[in-house]
C-alpha cells in the first residue's frame, strides 16, 4: 500500500479513538491541527500511527526523495562564556585548557584543505567569546567567499549575535545586514533549546531569550534569506513545551517564509551538569520526528543528524517524517560526539550516505544548502563500484 492507502486504512479501524481519528481526517485533508491535537499526539499517539500520517505528509511533499550535502564544520572554539546545563561540548573560560581557540589563519587553513572537494557547504558554529567579535567574522565571512566565492557560508546562531551585537551595539536588523554584505548566506538553526522560560531558564538560563532568537531569525528573513530551526527534547520538559515551541515556528514561518529546515536535536547526557537525566530512547526519537513534520505544515524539511542518532535510527527515521540526514561531515565536528553520540568520528563518503539512503527504499538526492539539486544519485554508478566478471566457458560440441 501507498503511503494515502495506509492512512485511509487507519481511518477505517474502529478501535482508533476519536480524537486521533479527528487528526487523522485533518491530515488527509491538509488541514492544520490545533496546539491542543499537537498535545494530544505526544500523550496518545503510538508510534505506528504517527508514522503513517508523518510518512503520508512526507511523501505528499517529497515522494521517495531524500536529500543530504557535501559539507564540513568549522568550530572556531568550544570555550563559551555561557554555562548551558545540558552542553557536553563547551568549556568555561576558566577551563581553558581543555579547549580550543582558532585563529582566522586557521580557520581559513581548514577551508582550503577542500579546495579540490566539491563540498558546497562550509557550517561554522561554536563557542562564545569576546575575541569572536562582530569584525572577527566579518573579515572571516569575507576570505572565505574571496577565497572560494562557490562556498556557500552557514554561519553562527542568534546565541553568537545576540552577544556579537550587544558588543558591538548595533540593533540585530543593522547586524544581520552586516553579516550579509560580509558574505554570510544562511542560518543554522542551533540555540532554539526549547523557547519557554520555564525550560530555558533551567537549562540555558544566561543566552539570549527564545523572543530574541526569534527576533534575530526574523530580520534575517525580512533580508529574503534563509535559516533553519532546531529544538533539544528529551531533557526536563513537558510535551506541551515542545509543541509550544513548534508553535513560536510556526507562527514567525506564517509570516516571513524563511525557514527551510526543523532539526529536533535529542539530549544527550554524558559529560554535562545533566548527566543524571536519563536519555530518552530511539522510539520516542521516532515519535518526535513524526509529530514534528505533523505539527510544522508550512515547513519544506525535517531533518536527522545522522551524527548524533546513529546511521541505523536516521535509516528508520525516513519512515516517520524526515527526508534530510545532513551531509558528510568528514569528521570535523565534535559537538555530537562530546556529548555522547554513537558517532565518535563522524564522516561518511558520497557513496555511504548513497547506500545508506538507498537501502531502505529511498530516493537519493545531493542537495545544495538552498535546497537546488547537485547530483541525483539513484541510477548513479560510482566510479570505484566493482565490475561484473566474466569468464570465458568452454564450448560443449
Amino acid at each position: 500500500m501507498d503511503a494515502e492507502q495506509q492512512l485511509r486504512v487507519l481511518l477505517n479501524d474502529a478501535r482508533l479513538a476519536e480524537d486521533l481519528k479527528h487528526i487523522a481526517q485533518k491530515v488527509l485533508n491538509r488541514e492544520r491541527i490545533t496546539f491542543d491535537e499537537g498535545v494530544t499526539l505526544y500523550e496518545k499517539g503510538e508510534l505506528s500511527y504517527l508514522g503513517i500520517l508523518a510518512n503520508y505528509m512526507r511523501e505528499k511533499r517529497h515522494g521517495n526523495k531524500t536529500y543530504f550535502n557535501r559539507n564540513f564544520h568549522i568550530e572556531p572554539t568550544n570555550l563559551c562564556v555561557y554555562d548551558c546545563k545540558f552542553c557536553s561540548y563547551s568549556r568555561l573560560i576558566k577551563e581553558r585548557s581543555e579547549g580550543w581557540e582558532y585563529t582566522m589563519d586557521e580557520m581559513l587553513d581548514i577551508v582550503k584543505k577542500y579546495d579540490n572537494e566539491p563540498v558546497t557547504e562550509v557550517h561554522i558554529v561554536g563557542g562564545v567569546l569576546p575575541q569572536y567579535d562582530m569584525a572577527f567574522y566579518q573579515g572571516l565571512f569575507s576570505a572565505i567567499k574571496a577565497h572560494r566565492p562557490d562556498l556557500h557560508v552557514k554561519a553562527l546562531t542568534p546565541v553568537e549575535y545576540h552577544y556579537i551585537f550587544k558588543k558591538a551595539k548595533v540593533d540585530y536588523a543593522t547586524g544581520m545586514r552586516l553579516m550579509k554584505e560580509s558574505g554570510l548566506e544562511s542560518m543554522p538553526g542551533g540555540g532554539a533549546e526549547l523557547f519557554h522560560p520555564e525550560v530555558r531558564d533551567k537549562i540555558a538560563k544566561d543566552k539570549c531569550t527564545g523572543d530574541q532568537w526569534l527576533q534575530i531569525h526574523e530580520e534575517w528573513h525580512k533580508l529574503g534569506m534563509r535559516s533553519n530551526a532546531t529544538m533539544l527534547y528529551g531533557h526536563i520538559e513537558e510535551y506541551w513545551h515542545r509543541v509550544d515551541h513548534m508553535e513560536q515556528l510556526r507562527q514567525l514561518q506564517d509570516r516571513t517564509g524563511g525557514f527551510q529546515t526543523f532539526i529536533p536535536l535529542k539530549f544527550r547526557n554524558k559529560d554535562n551538569q545533566m548527566s543524571n537525566v536519563p536519555e530518552v530512547s530511539v522510539i520516542e526519537d521516532l515519535r518526535n520526528y513524526a509529530i514534528a513534520r505533523i505539527y510544522l505544515d508550512n515547513f519544506d524539511h525535517i531533518k536527522a543528524y545522522w551524527a548524533m542518532i546513529s546511521r541505523t535510527t536516521a535509516q528508520l527515521s525516513l519512515s516517520f517524517g524526515v527526508d534530510d540526514i545532513d551531509g558528510t561531515l568528514d569528521d570535523t565536528t565534535k559537538i555530537y560526539s562530546m556529548a555522547g553520540a554513537e558517532e565518535q568520528h563522524p564522516g561518511m563518503s558520497t557513496k555511504e550516505l548513497v547506500e545508506l539512503i538507498k537501502n531502505v527504499g529511498r530516493h537519493p538526492i545531493e542537495r545544495d544548502t538552498l535546497y537546488n539539486v547537485v547530483t541525483d544519485y539513484m541510477d548513479y554508478e560510482f566510479a570505484d563500484a566493482p565490475k561484473p566478471q566474466f569468464y570465458k566457458l568452454p564450448v560443449i560440441n
